[in-house]
């Protein structure tokens, strides 16, 4: 956090906690006549008596602004980590390498830290159940039906901001309840792409290597006629012609390759559209997936249970 939203988080509570101490002070004190006189206030024939405030709601008022200053002191407030050094997780890291480090300085200086200290707390508790569901093959964690809810609120947790929470995916992200799979939808192969993750920087732009706009259209016309829609028949023979650069890695027939990571063209099922803008826009500017590892984010035992959980969306007992 910078200084500046430090100090105007600081000055900003300060003055509520100080402000309020004032107000309550005002309202003790006496200032507006006779106490139990009636009030120059009047509405509908409702008139205002001058009453103090009732005691037990004066002590807890001022316990409350006591309490408060003194959770400051003790915890902190913004730059400031208070008298216990307390943190809500270790910020301003970049890398999970960072992370990683900061983390393990604050295990071995025994600081408290409220996200480290919550997940050391569950990994004792839960550790033993992971480890055990991590023995399992995926054949028995396919029949163990609370292993699978396990595996999928760990899903919800971590997977669902890109892959949504019923994983059908969005455009960008691929749909995980078909069967259709990039890079293969083996059970290792799942899992191989949960721990480290995928990069997929082939798909350059081929606009120059294609010869300019004119043969992009043609080429992107010959792939959608791929998949069975009624094309210009020339356009498509001209674009087929081109589509030779293609098949390095999607082949001659269009079909893909999973070692390459090269989708299908001939199912029309489409990773970022299968409009004719769309395809034209994969074609001329091409794309850059990134799947990022999360293998030492969560540790093997917890991909191994998120692996069996996906693996089962398409694999239906």
């Amino acid at each position: 956090m910078s200084n500046f939203w430090s100090a105007w988080i600081i000055a900003g509570s300060l003055i509520v906690v100080f402000g309020s101490a004032y107000l309550l002070r005002m309202v003790i004190v006496d200032k507006m006549g006779e106490e139990g006189k009636q009030m120059p206030h009047e509405f509908d024939g409702i008139v205002e008596m001058n009453n103090p405030p009732p005691k037990w709601w004066t002590i807890m008022f001022a316990m409350s602004i006591v309490w408060g200053l003194g959770y400051f002191v003790w915890y902190g407030l913004g730059g400031y980590e208070g008298i216990v050094g307390w943190k809500s997780a270790n910020k301003a890291h970049y890398s999970l390498a960072s992370v990683n480090k900061a983390n393990a300085e604050t295990r071995a200086n025994n600081s408290i830290n409220q996200y480290i200290n919550e997940m050391d707390a569950a990994d004792a508790v839960y550790g033993k159940t992971f480890a055990k569901y991590a023995a399992q093959s995926v054949e028995e964690l396919m029949e163990n039906d609370e292993a699978l809810e396990v595996g999928q609120r760990l899903f919800i947790q971590n997977c669902a901001q890109c892959h949504g929470s019923d994983a059908r995916g969005q455009r960008g992200f691929p749909n995980l309840t078909d069967n259709d799979w990039l890079h293969g939808g083996s059970f290792s192969k799942i899992k191989e792409t949960i721990i480290h993750g995928r990069n997929s920087r082939s798909m350059v732009s081929w606009t120059a290597a294609l010869g300019g706009k004119e043969h992009v259209d043609n080429v992107v016309t010959y792939v959608r006629s791929l998949s069975g829609r009624k094309v210009n028949a020339k356009d498509a023979a001209a674009g087929k012609l081109k589509f030779g650069l293609c098949a390095g890695c999607h082949g001659a027939e269009g079909k893909g390759n999973q070692s390459l990571g090269a989708p299908n063209l001939t199912d029309n099922i489409w990773l970022y559209g299968g409009s004719t803008a769309a395809i034209t826009d994969s074609v001329s500017n091409g794309r850059i997936g990134v799947m990022p590892a999360w293998g030492k984010i969560l540790g093997e035992d917890k991909v191994h249970v998120i692996s069996a959980y996906v693996y089962s969306l398409s694999n239906k007992k």
